[in-house]
C-alpha cells in the first residue's frame, strides 16, 4: 500500500479520528465468540456479524468506489448483495450465507487500510472533499448504537460490564420547565457551518415559533413509575386511538426491560430501576400517553431545536445559534453523557454546565427524545451523496427523535441531527421531554 507520509491538514486528522473512534467501538462490541456474533438475539435486529460486514461494505462502496455500486468491490457482487439493508429485512438476515466472523474482520481491516491510503491522498480546499469520509464514520457510529441495542436485547451472562461512573444528579420537580420566548430562529444548518451535517439537517432557514415551555430535563424513571402506579397503561383516555390499539395488541404495561417487581435488565445485569435516571425504552405512543397524563404534550422538533441552540442574547439581542446547547466547546464528560462507556443515562440534573441559553439541560446525550413531528424535509432539501439516506423515509409512518443517547458517538451528533423511527419502536435508547403551550 502507499506510504502514508503525505502531510495531513486538520480536516484530514479530524476525518481520520472519526473513522478510528467508530472502529474502536465496533471492535469492542464484536470481540465475541462466533456463537454470539452469528446468533439473532431479536427479530428486530441483525446478527452482529451482519452489521460487522455491512459496515465494511458501505465503507468499500463510498470510499473505495465513489458510491458506484457497479464497480467491483473487495467482495463479489453476489456476496455484497447480502448486506443490502433495503433488500434483506433484519429478521431474515440470520438465514443468509453471510461472511464468517474472521472473514468479516479481515474484510474490514483490508478496506480500512485502503481507505486510509485514499484519505492521505485526497487534496482539500474547503473540506467538502472529505465529506464522504465523515459520512462513512457516522454510518459506522450509527451501527455501533444499533449493535449496542442488540447487546441489550440478548439474553445471557453480562458481556459489557456495569459501565463507567457518571456524575451525580440533583433533585428537580417533575414539571420543572423553562420558558422559550416567541419569535424567529434559524432552524437547521448549512455545510459551511457544519461540514459533516447530513442532508436532512440542511439547509438553514428562518422559522417563527410561538412561545412555549419545555422540560428542564427529560422525564425520569420515578415520574414514569407514578404514571404506571396511577393506572396510566389502563386508561384509554390518555392514549391516542392508534396508541391504545397498539398498547392492547402489544400488552404494554411498563417500559421495555422493566419487571413488575421494580427491577430492570440492563446488558444482562438485573438491578433496581434507578429513580433519578431519564426513562428509556418507551415508544412514541407511550410517550404521548404519559405527556397527556401529565397535563403536557411532546414538543415539536422545531421547538426542541430552538430550546437547544438558540441564544436570544447573541448578535446584540437579535439572537443566534450556539453550536451546542452550552456554547462552542466540544462535548466533554462534564457537559454530556455520550460515547457509550456509561451503558446508561446519567441522573437528571447531572450536567448543569451543559444547559442551553434557556436553561434546558441534558438535551445532548442520555436519551433520544421523542417529538410530535413526522419526518419531513426542510424547505430546499437536497440529497447528499447517499441519496437514499433520508428521502425514501420522508412522509412515512415515522416520528422524529432528537438529542442523541448515551450510546451515540459524539462525532456523529449535532443539535441539528434528526433521528426517526416507527412509533412502536422502543428497543432504541429513547425517552421524552415534556412541553407546554405558554
Amino acid at each position: 500500500m502507499a506510504d502514508r507520509t503525505t502531510e495531513r491538514t486538520a480536516l484530514h486528522e479530524e476525518a481520520a479520528r472519526g473513522l478510528a473512534d467508530a472502529r474502536r467501538r465496533t471492535e469492542r462490541l464484536t470481540d465475541l465468540d462466533v456463537a454470539e456474533l452469528t446468533a439473532q438475539h431479536s427479530p428486530l435486529m441483525s446478527p452482529l456479524v451482519w452489521d460487522l460486514a455491512h459496515i465494511g461494505q458501505q465503507e468499500d462502496l463510498w470510499l473505495l468506489r465513489g458510491g458506484n455500486p457497479l464497480a467491483q468491490g473487495r467482495l463479489s457482487a453476489d456476496v455484497e448483495r447480502l448486506y443490502d439493508a433495503f433488500e434483506h429485512p433484519r429478521a431474515t438476515r440470520v438465514h443468509l450465507p453471510l461472511l464468517g466472523a474472521d472473514e468479516a474482520r479481515g474484510y474490514l481491516a483490508d478496506v480500512r487500510g485502503r481507505v486510509l491510503d485514499g484519505l492521505d491522498a485526497t487534496p482539500t480546499t474547503d473540506g467538502s472533499e472529505l465529506f464522504a469520509f465523515s459520512m462513512v464514520a457516522q454510518h459506522e457510529q450509527q451501527h455501533v448504537e444499533t449493535m449496542t441495542a442488540t447487546h441489550q436485547l440478548r439474553r445471557g451472562e453480562p458481556l459489557l460490564g456495569h459501565g463507567a461512573p457518571l456524575p451525580a444528579g440533583r433533585a428537580l420537580p417533575d414539571d420543572d420547565s423553562v420558558l422559550v420566548g416567541a419569535g424567529e430562529f434559524v432552524l437547521g444548518v448549512d455545510g459551511t457551518d457544519e461540514p459533516w451535517s447530513l442532508d436532512n439537517e440542511r439547509p438553514a432557514h428562518v422559522v417563527d415559533v410561538p412561545a412555549f415551555r419545555i422540560g428542564r430535563v427529560p422525564v425520569t424513571n420515578a415520574a414514569w413509575r407514578r404514571f404506571v402506579d396511577a393506572g396510566g397503561y389502563d386508561e384509554p383516555r390518555w392514549w391516542s386511538s392508534r396508541g391504545w390499539e397498539h398498547r392492547v395488541a402489544a400488552g404494554l404495561e411498563r417500559p421495555l426491560f422493566w419487571d413488575a417487581d421494580g427491577s430492570r435488565r440492563r446488558f444482562g445485569i438485573v438491578e433496581e430501576v434507578p429513580d433519578d435516571e431519564p426513562v428509556q425504552h418507551v415508544c412514541f405512543f407511550e410517550a404521548e400517553a404519559y405527556a397527556a397524563w401529565a397535563g403536557a404534550r411532546l414538543p415539536t422538533e422545531v421547538e426542541w431545536e430552538k430550546a437547544c441552540v438558540w441564544d436570544p442574547a447573541l448578535d446584540e439581542g437579535r439572537g443566534g445559534r450556539r453550536r451546542w446547547p452550552w456554547g462552542s466547546a466540544d462535548p466533554s464528560a462534564s457537559l454530556a453523557n455520550l460515547g457509550g462507556d456509561a451503558l446508561r443515562p446519567a441522573p437528571a440534573g447531572a450536567y448543569p454546565a451543559g444547559a442551553s441559553a434557556y436553561g434546558a439541560e441534558q438535551m445532548i446525550g442520555d436519551v433520544w427524545e421523542w417529538t410530535s413531528s413526522g419526518f419531513e424535509p426542510w424547505p430546499g432539501f437536497t440529497p447528499m451523496l447517499y441519496a437514499d439516506y433520508s428521502a425514501p423515509f420522508f412522509g412515512g409512518d415515522y416520528r422524529v427523535m432528537r438529542g442523541g443517547s448515551w450510546a451515540v458517538g459524539a462525532p456523529s451528533l449535532r443539535p441539528s441531527f434528526r433521528n426517526w423511527d416507527h412509533p412502536v419502536r422502543r428497543q432504541v435508547f429513547c425517552g421524552l421531554r415534556l412541553a407546554w403551550d405558554a
